[in-house]
């Protein structure tokens, strides 16, 4: 949603980010993407039922439920414990500048990926830059996996198998679950730890192109060129403003030089989802690469696979603007499998 007026009225754009933020010299603040708000409840699609939780007075997580979990909710102790169920967290994208796990994209997605997991699942609503720079969205993220490690609430506690948490995120929420996995407070494999990360079109990002970036970037290198004499930010630089070294900073481009090592990601298995006409698709493969490449000296190499899913045709994030195309349903389907899989 917009931001506040300035109050001298000014109209002259400082950071144009379009079509995620626009920034006026005044102030004010501008998203061109709108994104309604779902209200939790009954789906009547797919049966799940969805409520909001609120984790402090400026964020919340919704909480999903497929049919599954809800049908058993009268049963016996033993049969609850014997339908629980695995845990999805899931991180919206949107630049870290705009989304919410209420926008009615997300809604629909994760109501339909909690269906055909079945899983349970639990949406995050982070702080948005520029009003909350990061590490904000990190640290609201990180806080919000710690709530659902406790089991807090009562749908983790009686349907949720918190030895099979998948954290699952597109763009930046995808670049949130790699920063999550290898954060010194989240662990690997038991009970209160994590069993894998399913990146969708990640938010990655370096200084030097690799692969077809060369050619992507090659018809933008006036522009770019006028963007450094004039010190227009990237995106990444805008909403961190402590990032080191630009967007090699590690948390951007976890494959930079002096990136802390992928041994250390705490997770069994990863996917890894990108699309042939995004431009973020060499940095989604660079990524399951190097992991793959980390992963293999490790105790258990067959524990680690990296599973990697190309969606010929299509662009960014094209699952949640059309999700009953069949690279949509593919996808669904493919993610589904990752997180039912024992």
């Amino acid at each position: 949603m917009p931001g506040a007026t300035g109050t001298n009225g000014d109209n002259e754009v400082v950071h144009d980010f379009s079509p995620l933020l626009l920034v006026y010299k005044s102030g004010r603040l501008e998203r061109p993407l709108i994104m309604p708000f779902d209200q939790p409840g009954h789906d009547a699609a797919t049966g799940v039922e969805s409520k909001n939780v609120p984790l402090s007075p400026s964020t919340f997580v919704r909480l999903y439920l497929p049919p599954e979990a809800t049908s058993s909710g009268d049963d016996d102790g033993e049969k609850k414990k014997a339908t629980k169920l695995p845990v999805v967290v899931y991180f919206h994208g949107g630049g870290f500048v705009m989304g919410s796990a209420g926008s009615c994209v997300y809604h629909r997605f994760v109501n339909d990926l909690v269906a055909a997991c079945p899983a349970v699942a639990v949406s995050v609503d982070y702080r948005l830059a520029p009003e909350h720079m990061l590490p904000a969205a990190y640290e609201d993220s990180l806080a919000a996996l710690k709530w659902v490690l406790s089991a807090a609430d009562t749908w983790l506690a009686t349907h949720g198998d918190l030895a099979r948490v998948f954290l699952v995120g597109d763009s930046a929420g995808g670049n949130i679950c790699h920063h999550l996995a290898m954060h010194p407070d989240v662990k690997q494999g038991a009970a209160g730890g994590l069993k894998g990360i399913v990146l969708i079109h990640p938010w990655f990002w370096g200084k030097e192109p690799i692969g077809g970036e060369k050619e992507h970037r090659r018809p933008r290198a006036k522009r770019a060129e006028a963007e450094v004499r004039g010190r227009k930010k990237h995106l990444w630089e805008f909403v961190c403003p402590g990032a080191v070294d630009g967007v090699d900073d590690p948390r951007m481009n976890p494959t930079a030089p002096g990136a802390p090592a992928l041994e250390s990601l705490a997770c069994e298995k990863v996917m890894v989802c990108v699309a042939e006409g995004d431009h973020l698709r060499w940095r989604g493969k660079a990524y399951a690469d190097a992991v793959a490449r980390a992963k293999k000296g490790g105790e258990s190499p067959a524990a680690a696979a990296v599973e990697v899913l190309e969606s010929e045709g299509v662009g960014h994030v094209f699952f949640l603007l059309d999700p009953e195309m069949e690279e949509a349903k593919e996808l669904l389907g493919r993610i589904a499998a990752f997180v039912s899989a024992k």
